[in-house]
């Protein structure tokens, strides 16, 4: 195991302490307060700290409250019995209080001061419990405590290192992280080379803030990072889709995703044969304006716009291999897309299943017939699959009269749709057996019954089931409500 040496910054002794009656006290969470007053109670140090106290000096509310504090995870949950400790890497305990959660974590030990730690101990047998790192130097296992001094250094960016003390409404500031916030600097505490190789997930936050706070890169943090880029092939993937949801799901994804074309790290971060379409761009700008607006975004539908263009050449490759290899090549398409994605991100099985209904309806979508449409119409994914065929009405993919028409079906009455049914023509009969647009992998194929009637009375269930509300509208995510036109 390598020892990561590192050239400290100098910490001030005593730290800088600020006065912060400019602080807004009144955004601060009474939960998180409750807190931090427990722990002093039980003669322990405890801080607000983190991005809670950059975003309240940023006049920004903030999203959730955390606390640092000398106390051990064991000695925390037993002061809260409402709490529970989670994390492999650095354990973390989640206070619950009153619906809230704060999350308390305890001062982190310099590395320098644990990298020949025993990895036999345990976290209650010593102050410095464990910390595993590889001969990259990236850290594996974080769980070594140690002072506040130390505490500070082992976070990432100057303006996340800023401690609050409620009670005396003090800043501690050790690393002149008020003097960036001024500048609206980013800055990475200590060797920005090292501390990518530590963690190189902190490329990936280095864009987030930078996007989500509108601060610029200090330069030699900026200039760090093209040389780290590759370590994000040693993160694990599902560390990787948790900060993808936390890149494009803030309200602030496309421009995060600008900052990350800017440094090359789209490639790092999407492995995959096809360039990154037009459609997931839209897709980012739709869902930072529902994030606006107060409404649900989420992942599943943003992999269904990143996706699209190698699932259209999926298809494309299909239609021309013989009928009895194209029928399975199309059923596979989909599976091909996701196989890519999980060499370096993986996706959960839920998110699976919406994207592939998303994808499977855009073919009734664009047939229109009977059938199609009364499919169509039932679905539980309709709404969201309306929302991805507006993005594709916005690129020039499909008509924006066909994006125009379904937004006008979802409000006819049964006698209109029918109306409009007779007038549309009668769609090509497919060249290959047609997909069932409610099947997703794992879920058990359903045998129809064949019932006996004319096209007429098919149609009439069209139409009465147009006049039924989709219960989904309101987890429709990403597309604009708007019609294109």
């Amino acid at each position: 195991m390598a020892a990561s040496h590192h050239k400290k910054p100098p910490l001030s002794t005593p730290p800088t302490r600020v006065q912060a009656p400019a602080l807004p006290r009144g955004r601060i969470s009474r939960n998180a307060r409750a807190v931090v007053a427990r722990l002093r109670e039980a003669g322990c140090h405890a801080y607000l700290v983190g991005g809670c106290v950059r975003d309240l000096l940023l006049g920004r509310a903030p999203k959730d409250f955390d606390v640092a504090t000398d106390a051990h995870p064991e000695a925390i949950c037993a002061l809260f019995p409402r709490s529970r400790p989670i994390g492999r890497r650095f354990r973390i305990v989640h206070v619950r209080m009153r619906g809230e959660v704060i999350e308390v974590s305890t001062f982190r030990s310099a590395v320098d001061a644990v990298a020949s730690a025993p990895p036999e101990a345990t976290p209650g047998e010593s102050r410095h419990a464990t910390a595993h790192i590889a001969a990259n130097g990236v850290i594996l296992r974080d769980n070594a405590y140690g002072t506040l001094e130390e505490d500070v250094f082992r976070r990432d960016f100057t303006v996340n290192a800023l401690y609050y003390d409620p009670e005396d409404d003090v800043l501690l500031d050790y690393c002149d992280g008020m003097a960036d916030i001024a500048s609206g600097t980013l800055r990475l505490i200590g060797d920005p080379p090292t501390r990518l190789r530590e963690d190189p997930v902190r490329i990936l936050r280095a864009a987030r803030f930078a996007a989500k706070l509108d601060l610029r890169m200090a330069a030699d943090t900026e200039a760090a990072i093209a040389p780290a880029r590759a370590l994000l092939a040693e993160v694990p993937p599902a560390r990787l889709f948790d900060e993808f949801g936390k890149m494009f799901l803030g309200g602030h994804g496309a421009r995060t995703f600008a900052l990350l074309e800017r440094y090359g790290l789209q490639d790092e971060l999407f492995s995959g044969p096809e360039p990154i379409g037009v459609i997931f761009r839209n897709a980012l700008a739709n869902s930072d304006k529902r994030v606006c607006e107060g409404k649900p975004v989420t992942e599943a539908f943003l992999l269904a716009a990143l996706l699209w263009p190698s699932y259209l050449e999926r298809l494309r490759l299909a239609a021309a291999l013989p009928r009895g290899e194209r029928v399975q090549a199309i059923e596979l398409a989909s599976s091909f897309c996701f196989a890519a994605l999980r060499q370096t991100m993986s996706t959960p099985r839920r998110h699976t299943y919406f994207v592939r209904d998303v994808w499977e309806l855009q073919r009734l979508l664009e047939r229109r017939g009977a059938e199609d449409v009364q499919t169509a119409l039932a679905h539980r994914r309709f709404r969201a699959a309306y929302d991805f065929l507006l993005l594709r009405a916005q690129t020039g993919e499909v008509p924006a009269a066909l994006a125009h028409w379904w937004t006008e079906a979802q409000t006819w009455p049964p006698k209109r749709l029918r109306e409009q049914l007779d007038a549309l023509p009668r769609p090509a009969e497919p060249s290959e057996p047609p997909q069932d647009a409610a099947r997703s992998e794992g879920e058990p194929t359903r045998r129809r019954r064949r019932r006996r009637g004319g096209r007429g009375r098919r149609r009439a269930r069209a139409a009465n089931s147009a006049s039924v509300s989709t219960p989904n509208a309101a987890q429709a995510n990403g597309g604009s409500l708007e019609t294109p036109l």
